[in-house]
């Protein structure tokens, strides 16, 4: 199979256009999405292709447009929902963690919620407090939602055509710094299973455990680790929920030493799950305590600078590793 070029963004769109194709129950919904093709660009010229009744703009209510993606998820239809920031799915927690995660359960299976709520998270943009939070935590505590948090264009796509193919809500969140960025795609039918991490570094030393934009971070982390004669093991999870508990255990049991990286707040962050994950089942590999680096436990401000010294640089995961090798 053959690849090509594409940015995170193409990717997303490209996997929308062939859904769409293939299922003629796929339709979009939100808020900017039709004639100007989304504030990301991702349904860029979706319209054009398939209209207004299948590429839906919105008024500017999460809670209203999320509950009718809910409802037409319950009545046969695939609603791929886009929120505009992650932030702004607080104005309808009640819409998907007490209706659309619960239906299915509820009704004893007689009816499902195969939807996608597809937004924007992470800062690095100086776009302030309420614009620039990474909420995946609170999702993946709620049973009934999966949560899928890509990091580079080949995953962003099969991820995605993945999450509309199953037959239950899942929330789908892209950094925002990420959707400029290139690599390759395979050409044709592209799928990736929510569940699978990929190890896309090897190393003997350290697992560096991340996801999104801080796998990009761990890699460079990992570089220069090297040049110290540390070798660094980086773990994608690609996914929340489900988990690829297997995966970071293997690891841990080769190098005897994790550090989980995530760019949400550190207090009761999913990194302290993943370090739970691998006191419960290879404590007795470990060679020194899980580390976790992640955002200061404050509000991520807008300036620069200061939000510079709020989120995990490169040093920081750097100085981690250093610590725990003595």
């Amino acid at each position: 199979m053959s690849t090509r070029e594409l940015t995170v963004a193409q990717a997303l769109n490209e996997a929308l256009r062939e859904e769409m194709l293939r299922n003629e129950r796929v339709f979009l919904m939100g808020e900017d999405i039709g004639e100007y093709g989304g504030i990301f660009k991702v349904t860029k010229d979706l319209l054009k292709e398939f209209g207004p009744q299948r590429v839906r703009d919105t008024p500017i209510s999460e809670a209203a447009f999320i509950g009718t993606g809910v409802g037409a998820a319950m009545t046969g239809w695939i609603p791929v929902v886009e929120v505009m920031w992650v932030d702004f799915m607080a104005v309808a927690m009640d819409q998907i963690i007490n209706q659309a995660a619960k239906m299915k359960y509820m009704s004893g299976g007689q009816t499902s919620v195969p939807m996608v709520i597809r937004t924007q998270g992470g800062g690095g943009r100086g776009n302030a407090a309420q614009h620039s939070q990474s909420l995946e935590t609170l999702f993946a505590h709620i049973p009934g939602l999966s949560v899928v948090v890509p990091s580079n264009p080949a995953d962003a796509k099969g991820l995605l055509k993945s999450a509309i193919r199953r037959n239950s809500p899942t929330i789908f969140i892209e950094n925002k710094m990420l959707y400029t960025k290139r690599g390759p795609v395979p050409d044709g039918e592209h799928l990736v299973p929510l569940g699978v991490g990929d190890v896309v570094r090897a190393g003997t030393d350290v697992t560096l455990i991340s996801l999104s934009r801080m796998v990009d971070f761990t890699l460079e982390a990992a570089a220069e680790l090297e040049n110290e004669g540390i070798s660094a093991e980086v773990i994608d999870l690609r996914s929340l929920s489900p988990l690829d508990e297997s995966l970071v255990v293997r690891s841990v049991e080769k190098t005897n030493r994790a550090v989980v990286v995530h760019e949400a707040t550190r207090l009761f962050g999913w990194g302290g799950e993943v370090c739970a994950l691998i006191q419960e089942k290879a404590f007795d590999y470990l060679d020194a305590p899980v580390l976790r680096v992640a955002t200061k436990d404050v509000p991520i401000p807008y300036n620069r600078a200061l939000e510079k010294q709020t989120l995990p640089q490169v040093s920081d995961i750097v100085q981690a590793v250093r610590s725990q090798l003595g």
